[in-house]
């Protein structure tokens, strides 16, 4: 059975190099066709359009940046969207929100399709080494097919019921994930200010309790201010916008998500976009120098993202 793969970007690439390596049947796409060259020579075959994908492979994963990314691809609002998705199984495992992922489900299963959401926790290194954790979310047939396909990528696959619930899942964890990460970033920053040996800094982190797999690849990234992209600037953000929408939908309180899209915004702002998410760390620097020179301009703002 021949698996499609569309979508190789700094995520995409990687995974789907993992499915190729363990012998899957696999057919890529790609829209910036250079990423397609190490597929080709993992033994992929590349498709000449993304339609071809679907012509050629019954079940789809998209691993696509945004929902509108996500419709052009599947030729959705087109009369090319019933011929793309009937009688294929397409599965979702990029980030959009949980109504933009309700609303595909419904448009594919009328259109005589399945669907599978399975967005993945964690960022390039993880799925380079094909150590990502999925979150499945589906019509229970649907996954169950699915879910053995996953394992040259994910070293874990939950199932988190129906579709939105993958989705969900994926947001909830980022709740804890970007302020965790911006807290380090901000811990590395008073260190480095204070004039502290900063690889006694990451040996001491790494050696504590609070230690764990991103904390000891960010450290490293803080400390050697090595901002090199696993999980850039921008996708963060939009993660950040993505959870905070969600928990503002169920009239629940986001303080910490707030603080981070401040942040992140900035960041974007001076022009670190595609960096890692480490780099969050020149925002918190700018507001440094911005409360040196006496201004305010940088302080949190509170307002929702």
């Amino acid at each position: 059975m021949k698996v499609g793969f569309i979508g190789l970007g700094v995520m995409g690439q990687p995974m789907a190099l993992n499915l190729a390596r363990a012998g899957t049947a696999l057919m890529v796409w790609n829209r910036s066709p250079e990423r397609c060259v190490a597929l080709r020579d993992a033994g992929a075959q590349v498709a000449d359009s993304a339609s071809e994908v679907f012509r050629q492979a019954r079940i789809v994963i998209l691993m696509m940046a945004t929902d509108t990314a996500l419709d052009e691809v599947l030729g959705r609002h087109t009369a090319d969207f019933a011929t793309n998705v009937a009688e294929h199984t397409i599965v979702h495992m990029g980030t959009t929100s949980a109504d933009y992922s309700r609303g595909l489900e419904a448009d594919i299963r009328a259109a005589g399709g399945r669907y599978v959401e399975a967005p993945v926790s964690g960022s390039r290194k993880p799925a380079e080494a094909g150590q990502l954790v999925a979150m499945l979310a589906g019509e229970p047939a649907a996954v169950q097919e699915v879910r053995p396909l996953l394992k040259p990528m994910c070293h874990e696959t939950v199932i988190c019921g129906a579709v939105p619930t993958g989705l969900l899942m994926k947001l909830s964890v980022n709740t804890f994930l970007i302020p965790m990460v911006t807290a380090l970033a901000e811990a590395s920053h008073l260190a480095r200010r204070y004039g502290l040996d900063m690889k006694q800094f990451q040996a001491v982190l790494d050696a504590g309790p609070m230690a764990s797999n991103v904390s000891r690849v960010k450290v490293d990234k803080l400390v050697n201010e090595d901002f090199a992209v696993q999980a850039s600037i921008l996708d963060v953000l939009k993660n950040n916008r993505l959870a905070a929408e969600a928990a503002r939908n169920a009239n629940l309180a986001s303080p910490l998500l707030d603080v981070c899209f401040d942040l992140y915004t900035e960041t974007v702002g001076l022009g670190h976009g595609q960096a890692d998410m480490a780099a969050v760390v020149h925002a918190i620097e700018a507001r440094t120098e911005a409360r040196g020179n006496g201004s305010r301009a940088c302080e949190p703002t509170g307002r929702h993202p």
